[in-house]
């Protein structure tokens, strides 16, 4: 999987950024510090349609749906589609009463990446496991930070470099 990863070239670009800068939430004693993801792009590649979580000169790509792929795209693009997406009801449902996504920490386990989704309402904040991909969507949505532990950072991300003006991973 890394060697899929690091041979991983981006390749025609479906989607914008989410603008932002690093930053380390406050630490909990006992907790990981976490870096705030600075952009995100969405990409069609070889090997399907993959989200790009970039901070500090590294890159996380997630795999993803085609459907997730234009739900996010859409949110970071501005565009509609005819018809809502599964993301877009649920930002519209959560609007309508009065709730939004505050933020997003996406982690690591086993092999499959986790969201969790922090949502508050009038005078509670939950927090909901979800699949990453849904977390990023609603992030997005909600115009949320995104969050990483610094170990999943540097454990998963890969370095970018810049090639003749296209970056490659």
């Amino acid at each position: 999987m890394k060697q899929l990863i690091l041979a991983l070239s981006v390749g025609m670009v479906i989607g914008g950024t989410l603008g932002g800068s690093a930053a380390f939430s406050g630490m909990v004693a006992g907790e990981p510090a976490q870096v705030k993801i600075e952009n995100v792009q969405v990409r069609l590649t070889d090997h399907g349609h993959v989200v790009l979580l970039k901070a500090e000169q590294k890159v996380i790509p997630v795999f993803v749906d085609p459907t997730v792929a234009i739900s996010i795209h859409g949110a970071l693009s501005g565009e509609k589609t005819r018809r809502p997406l599964s993301h877009d009801l649920m930002h519209t449902i959560l609007t309508t009463l009065n709730a939004k996504v505050t933020q997003v920490v996406i982690t690591l386990h086993g092999g499959t990446y986790f969201g969790a989704l922090s949502v508050s309402g009038k005078d509670t904040t939950k927090v909901f496991d979800s699949r990453s991909s849904d977390a990023i969507a609603l992030a997005i949505h909600f115009k949320a930070p995104i969050l990483v532990g610094r170990d999943l950072l540097d454990s998963a991300g890969v370095s970018m470099k810049e090639q003749g003006g296209a970056e490659t991973l």
